[in-house]
């Protein structure tokens, strides 16, 4: 058959499929099956509990009613939990937005049974949100655009968004699913407004409730709601109205106020726990004499002992909960005096930045398994089923985070034309997409710093789970922009005025 008489051909087809199916519809459409098929499918993929579930669990009425559960930490992922049935004398450890999904997930649950939680209801609620959100991602991308472009746009989304190193948080007690699901939904209600796809106060009302959601899915994530709140201020002028501007205005003062609680309410547990590592797995490990840095914070020397444990150690030389390291240790600093230092010795901040390059860009924990301990698997196994995207990420990506800065600048500057463009032409909603990149940068950025100041490298690989997801959803967006021809030929006509 002659070449061109077979793109002919081709072409048609493809014409064709447009008229029923859109790549958004194709993309959602996939993602959904091969993850119904990883999750729910023998056998079951889920995550390990590496000893945070207790934190959610208890009190939102749960528990673990399986004799074996001490054997399966970090090895074995475990589907099923007890409902009390009575009184919980249990209060919330922890404030967070987790706690929503998991009482509804209860509530359908006891549809069906009313004394086993099935960690499987919960993930098949996720799924559906999961599967909403993409299409309306991948929308966003390709609304407008030629079939021919599109289709391959929804063909690089099957192959990130159904990755298993993904999806395999959904039948878990972990936040990420939350912080996942929500940091694509805030995203693609921004990118559809700057579209103008749907209506604006539809998109706003998505762009809040996800924002609230994601800052408050975890303590980690308090700077989220500020950066939200700055850089959302952009959304107040894309339209002139007065009510519209109001709403917009009350939401992002209210994104800001969140991020502030969110902080503030971390309880002091967790703080304790913290401050441990960030000094010892932090400072101090990095510091070439540990007793002279410890003076610099008016600490007594002699705890130089602790540089490089961990608050979970059995045996100890103090008693991580007592008093004395509570007025001698704890008491003498914090968050700001950390950074403080670290701004004041660069080399020691390098150091610890780079630390953290090496594992911003692994999705899935390496500690945690991924297989039901009936499966018969190895302790600690993970699944390699639809995981060419995470491992492909893990085996390319640069280590270093020069890179991460490079990569930060070579993606906004390919967008700084088309928002000079705007600027020049006077053109809010023209203007939104730099601001968008950028405040996912900003946010996967802080997902480090927060990280290395807060705990040092405790569990690192989860800790910056917000960078890897915002690295993801950037970079992905810069390749469809590229692919469709979007990235530097926009025409701000195309945005009609609010």
């Amino acid at each position: 058959m002659p070449k061109a008489q077979w793109l002919k051909g081709f072409g048609s087809r493809v014409a064709l499929l447009s008229r029923y199916v859109s790549p958004s519809l194709l993309a959602a459409s996939l993602v959904l099956i091969i993850t119904v098929f990883a999750l729910f499918v023998p056998p079951y993929i889920g995550m390990a509990d590496n000893g945070d579930y207790f934190r959610v669990l208890y009190s939102n009425g749960l528990y673990f009613n399986n004799p074996e559960y001490d054997s399966l930490y970090l090895g074995y992922f475990n589907k099923a939990f007890g409902i009390f049935q009575y009184y919980n004398e249990n209060g919330a450890t922890l404030t967070s937005s987790q706690s929503l999904l998991i009482r509804l997930s209860v509530w359908v649950n006891q549809w069906f049974d009313k004394q086993v939680f099935d960690i499987r209801v919960q993930g098949a609620l996720l799924v559906l949100l999961y599967t909403v959100g993409v299409y309306l991602f991948v929308e966003a991308l390709t609304w407008k655009v030629k079939p021919k472009y599109g289709y391959w746009v929804a063909v690089l989304a099957v192959f990130l968004f159904a990755d298993t190193a993904y999806t395999a948080y959904f039948n878990s007690f972990f936040s990420e699913s939350m912080v996942w699901i929500m940091l694509i939904y805030l995203f693609a209600s921004g990118l559809l407004l700057y579209r103008k796809r749907y209506p604006d106060y539809m998109m706003m009302i998505v762009f809040f409730i996800s924002g609230l959601l994601l800052t408050t899915s975890k303590q980690q994530n308090a700077p989220v709601g500020i950066i939200v709140a700055v850089i959302g201020i952009i959304f107040i002028f894309v339209r002139k109205q007065r009510i519209y501007r109001t709403f917009v205005a009350s939401s992002l003062v209210l994104l800001m106020l969140t991020g502030i609680a969110t902080y503030v309410l971390i309880p002091k547990e967790f703080v304790n726990i913290n401050k441990y590592h960030a000094m010892t797995r932090g400072v101090l490990m990095q510091s070439e004499d540990p007793e002279e840095t410890l003076k610099s914070f008016g600490i007594d020397k002699q705890y130089a002992i602790l540089n490089g444990s961990i608050y979970y150690e059995p045996y100890t030389t103090v008693d991580v909960n007592s008093q004395i390291l509570e007025n001698n240790f704890y008491n003498h600093y914090g968050f700001a005096s950390i950074l403080a230092y670290y701004v004041s010795h660069p080399d020691q901040a390098g150091k610890m930045m780079d630390l953290a390059a090496k594992n911003a860009f692994t999705i899935r924990p390496s500690a945690m398994g991924n297989y039901e301990k009936s499966v018969g698997k190895p302790f600690g196994a993970q699944s390699m089923f639809f995981s060419g995207y995470s491992e492909l990420k893990k085996a390319l990506a640069p280590k270093t985070f020069g890179f991460i800065i490079i990569w930060m600048l070579v993606v906004a500057g390919l967008y700084t034309a088309q928002f000079a463009a705007a600027v020049k032409a006077k053109h809010v909603r023209g203007m939104v997409r730099l601001p968008l990149i950028l405040m996912l940068m900003l946010m996967g950025l802080s997902g480090i710093l927060v990280s290395i100041i807060g705990a040092g490298d405790a569990d690192l690989s989860k800790h910056e789970f917000l960078f890897t997801a915002a690295f993801d959803l950037v970079t992905f967006t810069a390749v469809a922009d590229a692919i469709c021809r979007n990235l530097w030929h926009d025409q701000l006509a195309e945005y009609e005025s609010a």
